[in-house]
């Protein structure tokens, strides 16, 4: 077991819970988690972060959706924690560097995205540019609500995972 295996597995159930819930604001995700300690390594942690967003129902991804920001935005979300912030925006990096119309096209979309499914517009924005995302963000426009629900599903799996090495890596 690696040493930053073993410090996630060494904290009390709240601390543990306390920092996966920066990976995912889901308490009943980061609930699950902690509850299936110890793993037996960094992938199967990883692997279990995954399949646990994708078992969760509609109202815990509602939950962890609160906690990020609209893409292009420098402001954490209201529900977010220092390290959620710093992480989302360096995820979100590439919307940072875009034109001005680029950005003005992605706040109106975000608008247009939370005013049609009801929710902020979720996407692993790691490694994409603001082009990229605003092109993803206007092809979703056009989902069904229950299509658009696996999409962000698939995306908060990503993003989670994503984190949770990031969690490991900072120990």
């Amino acid at each position: 077991m690696s040493s930053r295996l073993e410090w996630l597995g060494s904290l009390s159930l709240e601390e543990a819970e306390a920092q996966l819930l920066t990976c995912n604001a889901s308490r009943a995700w980061a609930r699950k988690m902690v509850a299936n300690r110890p793993y037996a390594d960094e992938s199967s942690l990883i692997a279990a972060a995954v399949t646990g967003v994708t078992e969760l129902p509609w109202a815990d991804i509602q939950e962890a959706l609160d906690a990020h920001p609209r893409i292009g935005e420098r402001t954490a979300a209201k529900h977010q924690s220092e390290q959620e912030a710093k992480w989302s925006a360096d995820e979100q990096s590439g919307a940072t560097d875009a034109d001005a119309q680029v950005k003005a096209d992605l706040a109106a979309a975000n608008v247009a995205y939370e005013e049609h499914f009801g929710h902020v517009f979720l996407i692993r924005a790691a490694g994409r540019s603001a082009a990229e995302m605003l092109s993803e963000l206007q092809i979703r426009l056009g989902n069904s609500v229950p299509d658009e629900q696996l999409v962000v599903r698939r995306e908060l799996a990503d993003i989670t995972g994503l984190r949770v090495r990031k969690l490991l890596d900072c120990r």
